[in-house]
């Protein structure tokens, strides 16, 4: 349990009554902090007591803890059949992790699978351009979080979706699962018939688990053949290491959740952003039409001469990080900020607060993709930018993540303008990942790249 006398509201407070007052987990750790400090106390559903630490200093000694809260985690249990992927302990998860980094995390298999990704991208272009024909608006979370999970599945799963429409029943399913299953964990209403919610959550798993068990068969079937693009199969990688059936079954699940989620809405938050901000969105146009001249999608080669735009993402992700939150468990006592921390205690890592912490970003709330130069990232603390988490159990896709992101970003901002549909409202909700309440509505408009003007 944590120390009573770290500052934080009255321990008597009821956590989700106070979290719901707030408008949420985000909001309401940048107000605790704003309040009580870099280190605060407070009652979190699922861990009774954590302690939040939003000082990249502080989060030091934090980063090398191998152990998550198992309570926190338990909503992915019904996804996985092995044990809990995320709360695994040290001595499996270290060889688990090296072999997802050999793949996820391998520029050889990126540079194998990046035509295909670049395709995919255009076949989505073609259809906004389609809708922008009709004066139609595009819903950007729903549909570049399908298009992640094609992204996934054909990069470490070695498998597409067989049909147009099983992307977006794969994304749909994943939300009743999670809402469910969330909703049971924290104890939280949730709208609707409570019996429906449970039917949804049940056919939901079962379709996805059908889902992998056709991904593992098409790779049987191919004789995996996509081992031979350089270890770009996750699949062959788990089997080499002599993985169980039901890890691999879980690790492309969990691939799967994880890729769909953070990758899309990191995307479409930051096309909001660069909507919202004209000057940003004109700077980046015009280095796409620099670097690609006439050319509608970048080579791989080309990622590394996209410095603007590499910079607008991280701001983007910086203030809307797509995964909101982490947590570890202490297995030693530390001392956080002169404050005694026990073993044993919940460590909650606030993502956003993190991020907005105004000692290590001047004005936190302004949009400015030149704080990622190297001379303004020159002496800021490592931990003051954490969008993929921190330590041994941070993102083992976050370098897949970042080439996708980043490809998606320069094939649709060549090729489109992006306005925000006028009396359209967004709103950050947290929904496993950080959300939008209506999604992200735009109207597209082509553009003509600055050298074929006149």
């Amino acid at each position: 349990m944590a120390n009573p006398h770290i500052p934080g509201p009255p321990a008597g407070d009821d956590g989700t009554a106070a979290i719901v007052a707030a408008g949420g987990l985000h909001t309401y750790q940048l107000k605790l902090h704003a309040e009580y400090g870099p280190v605060v106390r407070f009652r979190l559903p699922g861990a009774d007591l954590a302690v939040s630490v939003a000082d990249p200093v502080l989060l030091e000694a934090t980063a090398k803890i191998d152990k998550r809260p198992e309570r926190l985690f338990e909503f992915l249990a019904p996804l996985q059949e092995s044990g809990n992927l995320q709360t695994m302990p040290a001595a499996e998860h270290e060889p688990w992790r090296r072999v997802m980094l050999s793949v996820l995390a391998g520029r050889p298999s990126h540079e194998a699978h990046f035509a295909r990704f670049a395709a995919l991208t255009s076949e989505l272009a073609d259809r906004w351009a389609a809708r922008a024909a009709s004066g139609a608006a595009v819903a950007l979370q729903k549909d570049l979080s399908e298009l992640s999970l094609r992204m996934i599945c054909e990069y470490a799963l070695g498998s597409g979706l067989e049909s147009d429409g099983a992307a977006g029943r794969v994304v749909s399913a994943f939300e009743d699962v999670l809402t469910e299953y969330l909703a049971r964990l924290y104890h939280t209403d949730v709208p609707g018939d409570a019996d429906e919610r449970r039917a949804r959550a049940d056919e939901g798993l079962a379709y996805l688990r059908a889902t992998v068990d056709r991904v593992l068969a098409a790779h049987e079937a191919s004789g995996g053949a996509t081992a031979k693009a350089g270890r770009s199969d996750m699949i062959a990688a788990l089997v080499e290491a002599g993985e169980s059936p039901a890890r691999i079954r879980d690790s492309v699940l969990m691939t799967m959740l994880a890729a769909h989620h953070t990758t899309g809405v990191a995307i479409s938050w930051t096309l909001y952003l660069l909507a919202r901000h004209p000057d940003a969105a004109g700077r980046a146009a015009a280095e796409l039409d620099r670097v690609l001249g006439g050319r509608a999608a970048p080579g791989y080669a080309d990622l590394r001469d996209l410095a603007y735009l590499e910079r607008v993402l991280k701001e983007a992700m910086r203030l809307y990080p797509p995964g909101p939150y982490g947590a570890r468990e202490t297995t030693e006592d530390l001392v956080l900020g002169g404050h005694a921390v026990p073993a044993g205690t919940t460590i909650f890592y606030p993502f956003w607060a993190v991020h907005m912490n105004p000692d290590y970003w001047p004005e936190p709330e302004v949009f400015d993709p030149d704080r990622f130069t190297p001379e303004a990232s020159a002496g800021r603390p490592k931990l003051a930018y954490i969008p993929f988490g921190l330590g041994p159990r941070s993102c083992e896709g976050a370098a897949l993540a970042m080439v996708e992101a980043e490809l998606v970003l320069a094939i649709l901002l060549k090729r489109f303008q992006f306005r925000l549909v006028p009396g359209h409202t967004v709103t950050p909700i947290e929904r496993f990942v950080l959300w939008a309440a209506e999604d992200i509505r735009m109207t597209v408009t082509p553009r003509t790249p600055v050298h074929n003007r006149d």
